[in-house]
């Protein structure tokens, strides 16, 4: 055996790519070089076991590879099974290829996101909902009789990573793509899908840049901007925080530059002097960057705390806050805040904190939005967990694409854009749309408080950490302020 494997290695495998296909029981299993299928002896069936159950999905009793394996790549895995398999092309009975039937083909939809990292609890929360979405259209009928298949990509929120992977899933297939934690990476992987003339669906970022400066054709976004954000979040602080003396804390990205200005020109805090600031580097600030920015809050007597971080950054900072004792000298405003956020925090640290949210999982019942419920409860069958604003967006955004498709009859690009452009909808909340003119979505934005920790510790799976203060809505930038943008970085008046 070690001298048959031994020349098997030194020369080229027999087929130089084939398909697996294998009964969900591991009893039988087949090898496809495009024509025929191989039986393969059920010796070696276990060597494979692992690769069939890790990369392969079921479809009608069937694992079935959704792309070619390399022979080189399954003899580094599986030498003894390859040598079998390699054998076994030669001296077994051809079958036809119509023994195991090939799936319809499916319309794949490529989710470019963050599996580790700062931002993975986001990027969890993600793939969670793009997930659910696929299984339910799928459940009924797909999307114009074709199923939808999930291709998926871990940016760890890393810009140059995020790009390469939309390359990596357009040629896997993908007709679309969507994703984002942090807003360079969103930016990244929108710019390298306009080179292939692929739509990209911003599922989380805010900064004001995806939509605006570096606003594009081929790039919609999901959730709201910094703007958006700051403008309703100014109506709660401009009414219970005027004349209070505010100090940023603010994230060294272009993300937290963008929510600094907005809420300093919606809250008429501009004045550096009067209204202080610190910079925490991004990314990955330390409890040493935190401490010392916290100790000149202190010192400059602010009333008012603006944490402009995310992710873990803002854990980070409300652990500092809390070891500091801040809460009772200031009050807390996170301006952007998701549950995954809240949960990695806990009760005890989040107690009190205000931010901004696009929708939480409580709005559909407070405001009675019933296709809002049916996602919560079957989102939490699915997960035994609620759904954040990056499940619900990821989810949304899966569904919008799909009633794209059968608007337009076709998964071509510029009949998409058609399709979407100045489109108007109800899902999870009140009314949504698109924005012909810079591709933002307009939507409500939600003004929240999380309540007390005994109160979060005693509700429903420990997840019911907000209260809704305010619901705002116009709040986007107008076309005219948009072109002033735009104008002003000799950026096109019309997205190219």
């Amino acid at each position: 055996m070690s001298s048959a494997l031994a020349s098997l290695q030194s020369r080229p495998a027999p087929a130089e790519k084939f398909h697996i296909f294998c009964s969900s029981e591991y009893k039988f299993l087949f090898l496809s070089t495009g024509t025929t299928l191989c039986p393969v002896l059920p010796v070696w069936i276990s060597s494979v076991r692992e690769l069939a159950s890790r990369q392969y999905s079921a479809r009608k009793g069937i694992l079935m590879s959704p792309h070619p394996v390399r022979c080189q790549s399954l003899f580094r895995r599986f030498p003894a099974a390859v040598f079998l398999l390699s054998s076994m092309l030669f001296v077994t009975t051809p079958v036809p290829v119509y023994a195991a039937e090939s799936p319809q083909q499916s319309i794949k939809i490529g989710l470019n996101y963050p599996s580790s990292g700062r931002y993975k609890e986001q990027g969890l929360a993600q793939i969670r909902g793009a997930l659910l979405a696929v299984k339910e259209i799928n459940s009924q009928g797909g999307v114009n009789g074709q199923p939808l298949e999930l291709l998926r990509a871990n940016t760890a929120s890393k810009p140059e990573r995020a790009a390469a992977n939309v390359d990596e899933l357009i040629a896997q297939g993908a007709v679309m793509l969507f994703g984002g934690a942090s807003s360079s990476a969103t930016i990244a992987a929108a710019e390298r899908a306009a080179q292939h003339k692929r739509i990209y669906f911003g599922t989380l970022g805010y900064d004001n840049e995806i939509t605006g400066l570096e606003g594009q054709r081929y790039l919609f976004r999901e959730p709201y901007s910094s703007y958006m954000a700051a403008r309703a979040l100014a109506e709660y602080m401009n009414t219970y925080l005027k004349g209070k003396k505010f100090f940023y804390l603010t994230a060294g990205s272009s993300e937290g530059w963008s929510m600094e200005g907005a809420l300093r020109s919606f809250t008429g805090t501009q004045g550096i002097t009067s209204h202080p600031a610190a910079r925490t580097p991004f990314p990955n600030p330390m409890h040493r960057d935190f401490q010392a920015a916290l100790r000149k809050a202190v010192e400059s007597g602010a009333e008012v705390l603006v944490v402009n971080q995310l992710g873990q950054d803002m854990v980070l900072a409300l652990n500092e806050i809390y070891a500091m004792d801040l809460k009772k000298k200031m009050t807390v405003i996170v301006p952007n805040l998701t549950l995954g956020m809240a949960q990695a925090a806990g009760p005890g640290l989040m107690e009190g904190v205000i931010g901004a949210a696009p929708w939480t999982w409580k709005v559909p019942y407070q405001f009675n939005y019933q296709r809002g419920k049916d996602f919560v409860e079957a989102f939490v069958q699915e997960y035994q967990l609620h759904p954040s604003s990056s499940a619900a967006s990821a989810y949304s955004i899966v569904y919008q694409f799909t009633d794209a498709v059968k608007r337009s009859g076709s998964t071509e690009t510029e009949g998409l854009i058609a399709a979407l452009e100045n489109h108007r909808y109800k899902l999870l909340k009140d009314e949504q749309s698109w924005r012909d003119f810079d591709h933002q979505n307009q939507q409500t934005v939600y003004v929240v408080r999380s309540r007390k920790r005994d109160d979060i510790m005693l509700s429903d799976m420990r997840e019911d950490f907000f209260d809704i203060l305010l619901d705002v809505s116009n709040t986007e930038m107008n076309q005219d302020e948009w072109q002033m943008v735009r104008t002003i970085n000799d950026k096109p008046l019309v997205l190219e």
